[in-house]
C-alpha cells in the first residue's frame, strides 16, 4: 500500500511511518516539522517570514489586507511539488488544518489530495473545531480552557485555540468532514468529543517506536531528577503554572533530595537529550489521556505527571497512578504526589517498570500500524 501522511505533531506520524514501513508499505511524510521542534519529514515545507523585519512585514500585511504570506509560501511550496502527492492508496491528515495555514489554502491542498488519491482520512490530534467546541462548552470536567475561564489568560492570548471556533475554521471543519472517508482519534481527549459522529472510526492509541527509546536505570543513592519542559506559547494550556508552584515547594522542602531541570522552547532532539537523566517528567495538567511526549518518556521508564483520568483507567483496565501520575489542576495535589515519590523510591521504580510494560502492550508502533491499516482498508 502507498500511504501519504500530511502534517506532524510530536513525532506521531514519524512513528506511524516507521511501523508501516516495517510492515512493508511505502510511506511518504510531508510536514512543516511542527514549528521549533524540527521533526524530520520526507518533504519538509519551510515556514518563512517568522523572524526579524520579514515578520513585521508579514504582520502588517495581514492586519491591513488579511494576506498571510507565510500561508501563501507554504501552499506554493506544496503545489510546486504536487506530482509527489498523487497516486496514494491512503492519505491521512494529522489535523483539520494539517499544515497550519489559513483555511482557504488548506482547502485547496485538501481538495487536490482528495482528487488525486484513493482515500483520505482525518486524524483528530491537536486542537480542532470539534475538541475546542466541546471543551469551550465546558463538557469536560476541566480542559485547556480552564485557565481562560479562571481569568489567568485573556481571549486574545488564547487565540491560537479559540480561532477554531471562528466561522472560517468551522467552515474548514465542515469541508474536511464532508470530504474524508473516516476520522480517527489519537487519544481520549479527542475521542470523547467525536462519539456519535457517523464518520468516526474510533480511537487508535498513539504509536511509539520503543526500539528507538532506551531505558536508563537509576541508582538509589542519586538525587531524584525532575524534568519540566515548557512551551511558552502553551504555558497555561499545559498547566505549567501548577507545576512551577509545586516545584517551588519541593525545592524548598527537599533541597538535598531533588534536582530540577527546566527548559523552554527547544527542538525535539535537544528536549530528549535534556530529559534522559530525569526520573520524573512533568508533562501536562489539562488532559484525560497522555500525549506523545508523555508516552515516549514512559517508554523510557520515566514517571510522568500527565493526563490519566478515570476514562483512561477504565479503557486500559488500570489502577490510579499505576503507569503514570494523573496531574490534577491542584498545586497541593501535585506537591503531595511528588513528595510520595521522593520519599518512596521503590514506588518510583515500580511505576517506572509498569510504564515501560504498558507502552509496549498498548502503544507498540507495529501493532498500532496494523490497527491503522485495518481502519483504512475497512472504510
Amino acid at each position: 500500500m502507498r500511504i501519504l501522511l500530511v502534517g506532524e505533531y510530536s513525532r506521531l506520524h514519524n512513528s506511524l511511518k516507521e511501523g508501516l514501513t516495517a510492515l512493508g508499505h511505502e510511506v511518504r511524510l510531508v510536514s512543516t516539522g511542527d514549528e521549533f521542534k524540527n521533526f524530520p519529514s520526507d518533504i519538509l515545507l519551510k515556514r518563512k517570514y517568522n523572524t526579524g523585519i520579514s515578520k513585521k512585514i508579514k504582520v502588517g500585511l495581514f492586519q491591513l489586507f488579511g494576506i498571510d504570506i507565510s500561508s501563501i509560501s507554504l501552499k506554493n511550496q506544496f503545489l510546486q511539488q504536487k506530482e509527489k502527492f498523487k497516486g496514494f492508496d491512503v492519505v491521512q491528515l494529522i489535523n483539520e488544518s494539517p499544515l497550519g495555514i489559513l483555511p482557504k489554502y488548506e482547502k485547496e491542498i485538501i481538495s487536490f489530495l482528495k482528487k488525486n488519491n484513493e482515500k483520505i482520512f482525518l486524524l483528530s490530534c491537536g486542537t480542532d473545531y470539534t475538541s475546542v467546541k466541546f471543551a469551550y462548552e465546558k463538557k469536560f470536567r476541566y480542559s485547556i480552557f480552564t485557565p481562560l475561564f479562571e481569568g489567568k489568560i485573556s481571549e486574545k492570548e488564547f487565540f491560537p485555540a479559540l480561532k477554531y471556533l471562528n466561522s472560517e475554521y468551522k467552515d474548514l471543519h465542515n469541508f474536511v468532514f464532508e470530504n474524508v472517508d473516516g476520522i480517527i482519534a489519537s487519544d481520549l481527549d479527542y475521542d470523547i468529543p467525536l462519539l456519535g459522529n457517523k464518520k468516526y472510526l474510533g480511537l487508535i492509541p498513539n504509536p511509539v517506536n520503543t526500539n528507538k527509546l532506551q531505558y536508563s536505570a537509576f541508582t538509589s543513592e542519586d538525587k531524584i531528577v525532575i524534568f519540566h519542559g515548557i512551551n511558552r506559547a502553551n504555558y497555561y494550556k499545559k498547566g505549567n503554572d501548577y507545576f512551577e508552584a509545586a516545584l517551588s515547594k519541593i525545592k524548598q522542602n527537599y533541597p538535598s533530595k531533588v534536582e530540577v531541570i527546566t527548559v523552554e522552547n527547544i527542538p525535539y532532539s535537544e528536549y530528549i537529550e535534556k530529559y534522559n537523566s530525569a526520573h520524573i517528567l512533568l508533562d501536562q495538567v489539562f488532559a484525560y489521556d497522555q500525549g506523545y511526549n508523555a508516552l515516549e518518556a514512559m517508554a523510557k521508564g520515566k514517571v510522568v505527571f500527565t493526563g490519566a483520568e478515570t476514562e483512561f483507567l477504565e479503557r486500559y483496565n488500570l489502577e490510579e497512578d499505576e503507569v503514570c501520575i494523573n496531574a490534577l489542576p491542584n498545586v497541593g495535589n501535585i506537591f503531595e504526589k511528588l513528595e510520595i515519590l521522593i520519599l518512596n523510591r521503590e514506588k518510583l521504580q515500580e511505576i517506572s517498570r509498569n510504564a515501560i510494560a504498558f507502552i509496549e502492550r498498548a502503544h507498540n508502533y507495529i501493532s498500532i500500524a496494523k490497527k491503522y491499516l485495518d481502519a483504512w482498508e475497512n472504510s
